[in-house]
Order: structure tokens, then sequence, then C-alpha cells
């Protein structure tokens, strides 16, 4: 039988449930059949959206890269971010991945007017007074290794704090880290594949 949740992956957690020394694992947060696993992953420093199944069909259409699923995620970045570096990445921009250059998809990226609604984290982020943290919302069609940090910290805006929000119309709307909801095949497939 067939499983399909979605979780909120709290921060400083592997997007696994096999043990990692001195590190927590999605086994300290979340009781699912065994053979049931996260497609993709998230890296132990961001937070937000997974998806954990049994399903080996949805692996293969959720993380093959020929089926460009929107991916939205929002960023905390270091410094009040301009126009140009925006302008940068959605144009795309050129980052490395395991030491080869790679240039990014055009993407659409714009900065939140008010700061979104979000978990408090713990630990927060390294508070500067004297320099702004804006978030900004970024849409992504690919998902490389560390791929949004890489991008921001291109055009000079290091990220503070990343949230996976969205994948196609799956949210973590009303969620907060450590919470995970049970959802049909039927509900899944629809909200990610529009069947």
């Amino acid at each position: 039988m067939n499983h399909y949740y979605i979780i909120y992956k709290p921060y400083l957690v592997q997007s696994q449930f096999s043990p990692v020394e001195g590190k927590r694992t999605l086994a300290d947060f979340f009781d699912v059949p065994k053979d049931v696993y996260p497609v993709g992953r998230l890296d132990h420093d961001s937070e937000g959206l997974l998806i954990l199944t049994n399903d080996k069909q949805l692996n293969h259409r959720l993380l093959h890269p020929s089926f460009q699923h929107e991916r939205e995620y929002w960023v905390q970045v270091d410094g009040a971010i301009t126009t140009t570096a925006i302008q940068e990445l959605q144009r795309g921009v050129n980052i490395s991945i395991d030491g080869k250059k790679h240039r990014t998809l055009p993407c659409s990226v714009s900065v939140f007017s008010n700061e979104p609604q979000v978990p408090i984290r713990n630990p927060p982020i390294r508070y500067r007074k004297e320099i702004p943290a804006p978030w900004i919302r970024m849409v992504l069609k690919e998902g490389k290794n560390r791929q949004v940090r890489r991008m921001t910290a291109s055009v000079g805006f290091p990220t503070l704090r990343l949230i996976r929000y969205r994948i196609e119309d799956i949210t973590i709307d009303g969620l907060q880290p450590g919470d995970i909801v049970d959802l049909s095949r039927k509900q899944l497939y629809q909200q990610l594949f529009h069947e």
C-alpha cells in the first residue's frame, strides 16, 4: 500500500530516517511506515516542505529534471537586496555544482513587501540591528544541491534562513516545524500534477 505525507521539516534536521551521529533526523519527529522515505531533500540548515512516500513512481516524476516542477522558497537574505541583484537572479546566474559551472534557469524572484508570517526559528538567525535582512520569494523549476544559497551568495546577498514553502500546489500553509499531514494519492497527484 502506498502512503503519502507532507511534512514541515524543522531546522537542523537531516532529510533522512537512518541515523547520523550527532544529528537529528526525520526519525526524531515522524513515525511513518518503515518503507516510507523523503522525495528529494532539504539541507540540514533549511526547513519547510518535504514529501514522504513509498511510491517510487512519484519519486521519478518529482525528481527527474525533465518534469520541471515549480518549487517556491522563502529566503531571508543578509543585506538590503538590490533591484539589480533580483534581476540577475531572475535571468540566471553561474554557480558551482560539484566543481562544475552551472547556469541556473530563469526563475521568478520578488521581494516581500511585508515580512511573511513564518514560525519562530530556534536558534534564530544572527540579528544585526544595522543590517537589513529582507525576505525574498524565489520560484525555481530545478533543484540543484544548495542551489538557492549558491544563487543568493553569487549576487552578494547570502542566505540567512531558507524555507521551502511550496511544490506546485502543495504548501506548508498552517503547518509548524515537525507537523505531518497524511494525504491520499488522489489529493497529492492532483496538487502536484493536476491530474
